[in-house]
Parts: structure tokens; sequence; C-alpha cells
């Protein structure tokens, strides 16, 4: 009998699951709120650009057509590149489109039993007799509910998109006390271009954040706008943004995304010999990091602005935290079209923002919070059961706890792919649902219950080593190639993909590394 696969989401990650579950002859039905697929690209800003090189931003098997040239194509570009994928590989008829999964019920064996296994869903096996998934899903458009009964349940929401977060003020102090308008960059790209340049021209704008949507969001900002009318830019913290990927001409990838460079980081489940020669690589490492530097200050002008920070590069690319910046963005601020101003805290009141330690708010017209998603509440609302709840959300002082970053060993018969991140979320996304296809095949097991908790919490710690407090994010960019080795070696794959042992040390690794034809080890 054919195995039922629900997926959740249709954006890249979705897509993913869709067409690798399929090539192991089994029978996925994708669940997608919206119209299309795409994800976060079926509503970005008309200047987002891709914020990797496309050539690490790819499908192992489906390359950019020759039309895109740029190096880092434009949103329209993108979300071209992905319907493609969709239709290339005919997963639009596993699709149900405007369906949104309000929740999904594991039926099964009760939780005093699920509590007392050792092994992954009692067995050690993705699919049991003794249990399945109900998922409950809305028609947006009939706004009917059907339920579904599956085998297995993937969940690919992804954490930068649907459930924006909204920061918490003191009573009388938040938006209802501005006199204007306050609404979410995901609101702000949900219009159309038109729309987009009404809503903020000839205004006073407060954009808060420092990430790509705050960049953006300040850059369309100046086209519709002159120097009487600048945007302000709130951030609390400044980061490591990059101008491009060649810092003093070489490529990031040769510093940062090879196996060389993760010599210099100690490793989740490194040995006496990998641990002494991180150690060892130690200044090797800072100097690195003040080589990107340098090079970052000098273009951007960082010092001029006063937006240097005081932690490392290695911190910034360690916690996926590192935004390209459009260009011309330092420009605009030596224009006066944008102004940045550091805030640790602000409130709001009638005509303004008021920033912690000020005594004369900024006055403004529309506030933009560009503060992110609440991608593990969205993520933990989706199950029924209030105990699945607490073991997909772990301990408050622990990143979510999923071993792979896909399996959370107690909850049986279901994956997350999508929502830890890298340098590149596509490609690692590809590895991550190509392993779970040889998982749902019966390639190889997962080990016990206890060894996959010891191996979550091996990679928690190498996060708050090199991550501090943004450990919650799960950024594995900086381990991306031994993240990678841990997943071949499970498929009983050749980790070692280059040609010669000094490509396999220095050259960057990307998706074509891992291009299906070479799969075998």
């Amino acid at each position: 009998m054919e195995r039922q696969v629900a997926i959740v989401g249709a954006g890249i990650s979705g897509l993913l699951a869709c067409k690798y579950t399929l090539s192991k002859g089994f029978h996925p039905i994708v669940f997608e709120s919206q119209s299309s697929v795409g994800g976060v690209w079926t509503q970005t800003l008309e200047t987002t650009r891709l914020q990797t090189p496309k050539s690490v931003y790819q499908f192992s098997d489906f390359p950019w057509p020759s039309s895109v040239t740029d190096d880092f194509p434009t949103q329209h570009d993108v979300f071209d590149y992905v319907k493609a994928y969709a239709q290339h590989f005919d997963l639009l008829k596993h699709i149900k489109f405007n369906t949104k999964v309000a929740g999904i019920e594991y039926e099964g064996p009760p939780d005093e039993e699920m509590r007392s296994w050792s092994l992954w869903g009692g067995i050690g096996e993705p699919f049991s007799s003794k249990g399945k998934w109900k998922v409950i899903v809305e028609d947006l458009e009939s706004l009917s509910t059907e339920i579904y009964l599956v085998d297995f349940v993937i969940i690919c929401v992804g954490r930068f998109s649907g459930l924006p977060n909204i920061p918490e003020f003191p009573p009388n102090k938040g938006p209802e006390a501005f006199r204007g308008k306050v609404i979410h960059s995901m609101d702000y790209a949900a219009m159309d271009n038109e729309k987009a340049a009404e809503f903020i021209k000839g205004k006073r704008v407060i954009v808060v954040g420092l990430q790509k949507s705050a960049l953006d969001i300040a850059m369309e900002y100046t086209f519709a706008n002159g120097v009487e009318n600048p945007c302000t830019v709130f951030y609390r913290t400044a980061h490591w943004n990059v101008p491009d990927y060649l810092p003093w001409g070489i490529p990031l990838g040769y510093m940062y995304l090879n196996r060389f460079s993760e010599l210099m980081v100690h490793k989740p489940g490194e040995g006496l010999l990998l641990g002494l020669l991180a150690t060892i690589l130690a200044p090797v490492r800072w100097s690195y990091s003040k080589f990107v530097e340098s090079d970052i200050k000098r273009k951007l002008r960082l010092a001029k602005h006063g937006m240097v920070p005081t932690h490392s590069f290695l911190h910034d690319i360690s916690s996926c935290l590192i935004s390209t910046v459009p260009e011309k963005f330092y420009d605009k601020v030596e224009e006066g079209k944008i102004k940045l101003k550091k805030a640790p805290g602000f409130c709001f009141c009638h005509n303004g923002v008021l920033v912690e330690g000020e005594a004369t708010p900024v006055g403004a017209d529309v506030v933009i919070l560009a503060t992110g998603f609440k991608g593990e509440k969205k993520l933990r609302d989706i199950f029924v059961s209030q105990t699945f709840q607490d073991y997909i959300a772990g301990s408050p002082d622990a990143a979510m706890p999923l071993y792979r970053e896909c399996i959370q060993p107690h909850i049986p018969q279901l994956a997350v792919i999508g929502f830890s991140e890298s340098v590149s979320n596509l490609y690692i996304s590809e590895m991550r649902c190509r392993w779970l296809a040889e998982l749902l095949d019966g390639t190889f097991k997962l080990p016990s219950i206890k060894e996959m908790e010891k191996d979550v919490t091996k990679w928690d710690e190498y996060r708050k080593r090199y991550s501090g407090k943004n450990y919650h994010r799960k950024c594995i960019a900086a381990l991306h190639v031994w993240y990678n080795d841990q997943l071949c070696k499970d498929m009983g794959w050749n980790p070692r993909r280059k040609k010669g042992f000094f490509a396999e040390l220095f050259e960057p690794y990307g998706p074509l590394d891992y291009v299906p034809s070479s799969a075998a080890s």
C-alpha cells in the first residue's frame, strides 16, 4: 500500500520534500495556504534581491536559466526559478492551494506509552502500524474543513513568514498611543508597488530593524521621498552586513565555506585531534574575521556612521545575522535620505516614537516594524497536543531540539524541514530532504532517543559558544560542510566530494558538489 505523506507548505522546502518523497515511491499531499508555490518569494519588496550568490542558491539538478546573468538575481527571477522547478518536476498536481493546515493530531499509543519509548516511534522506524497523523485542513475559498489521515508529516512552514513578531510595550505606550500608522514589514511587502509607494510618499517614516527587510524598505523609501522627508532606521545592534561577497577581492566562500575554515572552529562531536587543531588555529580564525571586517568597514564607511559592530564577523556568520546591504545604501545615508539611530528600546507617543534614554520623541507618520517573525510559535501551534507542543519547543535555555535539524526524537512519524538557517537555505533544505527521503525509504535508521538527544545538546553547545545570545536561530552557516558530512554518512554517501587533497580542503562547498549523479559513495 502506498504511504501517504502530508507536507505543510509549498515554499522551497515543501517543493523539495515533495520531489524527493515522490522519488522514493511515496504519495505526497502538499497543503499550501497561498495560491502559488514559492513561500517567502510570493510576497517580497520590488527592490529585493537574493542575498547569496546564485551559484550557492540553486537546486542541485535544476540550474539557473542562462537568461539570469546577475550574481544576485531579483525577486522576480527567484520566484520564476522556483515556479519553473515545480513545473519541471511536475509537482503542482500534488499541491492543494488555498488550503490552510489548522492543526495536526497524532492518533496512536497514549502519551504514557510514548514517554517510555527508547527508540523513535517506539520501534525506530519512520512508519508504524499503530499510529497515523490526522491533518485538519481548512479550504480558504469554500471555508470548508477536511480531515486527512496520513502515515507521515513533513512540516515546511519556514520561520520567516506568517506570524509577525510585534514587540511588547507597557500599557498606553504601544501603537495604540500613536496617531499615525504602524504596520509590520510583512504587510508592507504584501502591497503592490503602486500602493506601497503611495503609502510612504511624503510621510515621515521610521523603520525598526537592521536586517534585510529593513534595509530594503529604507532604500525603497528614498526612491519615493527626498531629503526633506528622510527615513529613520532604528537599530538595537550593528551587524557585519556585507556589501558583496568579495572581501579585498577574495571570494568569501574560500574563507568561510570550505573545510579549512571549519578546522578553525570547535565542532559538535569532534575528536581530540580536531579539537586541538581548532585551538591551535584560533589566531588564524581571528585574523580571518579581522580581514573581512576591515573590508566591510572600508567599503561601507562604517566608522564614519558609527556603525562598527562590537562583535566579530565570525559571530554574525555563525548566527546567520549577515544581510547584503543594498547598493548605494550608505550613499543615501550621507545624502541625508536615510538616518541611522541606535535604539536599545523604544515606545510610542502621540506624535512619534520615544527612544529609551531620550526626552524628545522622533516625529513620525508611519512606523514599519521589520522585527522578524515568531517562527517557533507558528510551528508549535500546528500541534493539537500540548505534549507535542512542549516537545517541539524544548527548554527555554536551549534551541529547538531537532536531531539533524529535522527530527524531534519524541515525536513519531514527523519531520521539520527548513527551520534552521545556513548561508543558503535552499541548498541546505535540499540536503535535508534527500536525507529524509532515504530515512523514509529504510536506507538507514536513527539512533536511540537518548543518543539523538546527546547529539542535539552538542550542537546546542556549539551554537552557544559561537552565536552567543542568538543561538536560538539554529544557524549552521559556519559549519555547513561538517553538518552535511553527518547527513552523507547517515545515507552511506562519501562525504568527501572534491577531487584532490587541496580541492577538498580549500575549495568552497556548494549544491553542485552533491548532484544526484555523484551521490553514491
